[in-house]
């Protein structure tokens, strides 16, 4: 690494996607700004994901401008964080294989690395909101069952022929079923414990998971509860046409507060042969996996679909380190990106886990957080405990950040919510 001379205004750490668009806008903003990475390459997350993994919305609603995007699988998710580097020169201020523990000190943060410290007054957290592989703890007796966590999954040629234990009720294990059809797993049981909207679709997660709709529904100045109302409506449509009332959640649908995930239609298509159990795993003892409900399992292959923790030990900050979801750290955040627990502390993906963790979302808020860094925004303190969605991230930034957010801005971002096309890109936000 070669060593910043002198404080930096702005250290961020993680070199995935929001880390990188927070790079690049700190330039734009004339700041003095480097990126860490315990890696070796950009990525994040994005970067240790087996290749089956894909994005849970649109090709067109994750990346922004013409920044290539050669599919929706890891290895083109990869591809496009890279080209925000190459494309906008950013790699001579990129640490990478470079580790961090960040304390706060007088007028800013100290961050010790393995080459020295290096000092900066402003610290983006870009790790991300689900950076941790989770587990729960299971009593484990002399176990001879294979368990695996969807991550770690890396071929689902493994598969096949397999009797299969899905664990988990988000996105995660909705993958697993699903690749367990498609590689002919010989039988699949999904356990669970609660359950979560998604979008019954016969249409592949790529298709199924536009979040254009939501931005129409927006631009029509619905409430939330409307939109709420409105999905919630489609939503138990779809349920009903595919034969999945079996699954429909007992609580009703809250745009503010719920994720919208695309179904899986291998999954969805095969739902009858797939044998549910509403309970979770508490014992594997030998070949023998019990239930919370008592239900005995004997599977060639355990799969955790449960999902990811929010990991900032590297925060020499006790109260954020404690922090193991995204519920927890909007608790500790105002004005939605400000930690309220350090000062000049940001968090990119805070807030966004609706529909909104997308490239163009990072922008805006990465934008405004330079902005408000070098004193031409104030994004305020106040407490926002619920998911800011995709252009609802508008009028809120406008209001404190008016030098990103020009006269007519509001006829601009209806024009773009209305007038782009579903597949293609909107622009990098200048």
């Amino acid at each position: 690494m070669t060593q910043p001379q002198g404080k930096l205004d702005v250290a961020i750490v993680g070199a995935g996607i929001a880390g990188v668009i927070a790079l690049y806008y700190a330039r734009r903003a004339g700041l003095r700004a480097r990126l860490f990475d315990a890696q070796p390459g950009v990525g994040g997350l994005w970067r240790q994901l087996p290749a089956w993994q894909d994005i849970q919305i649109a090709a067109a609603d994750w990346t922004v401008g013409d920044l290539p995007l050669g599919g929706t699988f890891q290895p083109h998710i990869l591809a496009n964080i890279e080209a925000w580097v190459e494309r906008f020169g950013l790699a001579a201020d990129i640490s990478l294989t470079t580790p961090v523990r960040a304390t706060p000190r007088p007028g800013g943060w100290a961050l010790a690395t393995p080459d020295g410290e290096v000092a900066a007054t402003h610290l983006v957290a870009a790790t991300g909101a689900h950076n941790r592989p989770f587990m729960p703890a299971v009593r484990r007796v002399s176990s001879a069952v294979t368990e695996l966590h969807s991550s770690a999954l890396t071929d689902p040629a493994v598969l096949a022929g397999q009797s299969v234990l899905v664990v988990g009720a988000g996105a995660s294990s909705l993958d697993l079923l699903d690749l367990s059809v498609q590689h002919g797993a010989r039988d699949i049981a999904w356990a669970h414990r609660g359950l979560r909207w998604f979008t019954p679709t016969r249409k592949p997660k790529a298709v199924a998971g536009s979040v254009r709709e939501l931005s129409r529904l927006q631009a029509s100045g619905m409430t939330h509860a409307q939109q709420s109302a409105a999905i919630e409506s489609d939503l138990r449509g779809r349920y009903d046409k595919f034969g999945l009332r079996a699954i429909v959640p007992a609580f009703a649908f809250d745009i503010l507060h719920h994720q919208v995930m695309p179904g899986r239609h291998r999954m969805i298509e095969h739902f009858a042969s797939i044998r549910r159990l509403p309970a979770t795993p508490e014992v594997i003892e030998g070949t023998t996996v019990t239930l919370s409900d008592g239900t005995t399992l004997r599977p060639d292959l355990l799969l955790w679909g449960t999902g990811y923790t929010t990991d900032l030990s590297w925060l020499d900050v006790p109260a954020l380190a404690a922090v193991r979801n995204t519920q927890e750290l909007r608790q500790r955040c105002g004005g939605v990106f400000r930690s309220l627990d350090a000062p000049q502390l940001y968090f990119t993906a805070v807030g966004l886990d609706g529909v909104g963790s997308t490239s163009f979302a990072f922008s805006l808020s990465c934008r405004s957080i330079m902005s408000h860094i070098r004193g031409t925004a104030d994004l305020g303190l106040e407490r926002i405990t619920h998911n800011v969605n995709h252009f609802d991230l508008v009028p809120f930034l406008a209001a404190r950040d008016p030098a990103s957010f020009p006269v007519g801005w509001q006829k601009a971002y209806r024009d773009l919510q209305l007038g782009t096309p579903d597949d293609q890109p909107y622009p990098i936000p200048g």
